[in-house]
């Protein structure tokens, strides 16, 4: 297993900010009757949680720079490294009492992602890897991607747009032309675990458009680092430049990501 200072800094400040959530969540429930008041409350504790993971961070490595969903993101006297931060991975699944969010972090080195840390804080479980070093889960589970090379027999996993996002027309496209060929298609909301699902063998494959970077950071170190494949969905793009991505098992990707590309 990587037992690095960084990742040893990423894993200790994703546990304190899980704490953190983990007791918030329980609150959630009490606060179903009022939509607004929910939101709020949710606001505040995915607030707190990016604080938390700020303070533990920069405080270990204070000239490193940041990239938070929330608080956005400000240089580092050292401009080679920077933390990538989402602290609530699945916000609407919180907000609704769904077990299934997660806080993420990577570590971005001269424009590569070397580390990463997708925490599952009410499951428990800590997906994490860097470069070179494998993926893992919890204290001694070595990751890798699915086996499984049939198309019919695999699962899928998407994130489908909300509210008035523009890019519905594109995802029910891709539905139509995967759906039949496949086992099923999941969507939980939470990129940052379905990344790591891929890298543990639960899904064959991921995509999604539209999707932010913090989003996905510590998911394609994990993916990869699990024998399995990441790119943009534009073949020639950048999964941070472009904000979408398409991630597979290395017998699937070709001819899944055929079908999202459609050529």
């Amino acid at each position: 297993m990587p037992t690095s200072a960084n990742l040893n800094i990423m894993m200790k400040a994703a546990r304190k900010a899980g704490r953190s959530l983990v007791k918030d969540f329980r609150e959630v429930e009490n606060l179903q009757v009022s939509m607004k008041g929910a939101g709020d409350f949710v606001s505040r504790a995915d607030i707190a949680a990016e604080e938390i993971l700020k303070a533990e961070l920069l405080g270990a490595r204070p000239t490193y720079g940041w990239l938070g969903e929330e608080g956005g993101g400000q240089d580092g006297k050292d401009p080679t490294r920077r933390w990538i931060v989402d602290p609530l991975d699945g916000t609407t699944n919180f907000l609704h009492g769904l077990p299934h969010w997660a806080i993420s972090i990577a570590l971005e080195h001269k424009g590569q992602i070397v580390a990463g840390v997708i925490f599952d804080a009410a499951k428990d479980e800590m997906f994490y890897a860097e470069k070179g070093e494998g993926a893992w889960l919890n204290d001694s589970q070595r990751l890798r991607v699915s086996g499984r090379s049939r198309m019919i027999e695999s699962i899928f996993a998407t994130g489908l747009p909300f509210g008035t996002r523009p890019d519905l027309p594109a995802i029910l496209q891709d539905l139509a032309r995967l759906s039949p060929a496949t086992a099923g298609v999941r969507r939980w909301g939470a990129a940052a675990l379905d990344m790591a699902y891929v890298a543990a063998g639960r899904y064959e494959g991921f995509w999604e458009r539209e999707v932010n970077i913090w989003d996905v950071a510590a998911g394609v170190i994990i993916v990869k680092e699990a024998g399995g494949m990441v790119e943009a969905i534009d073949p020639a793009g950048n999964v941070a430049e472009d904000g979408d991505v398409i991630c597979a098992n290395e017998p699937i990707f070709a001819q899944f990501s055929k079908v999202i590309r459609n050529t």
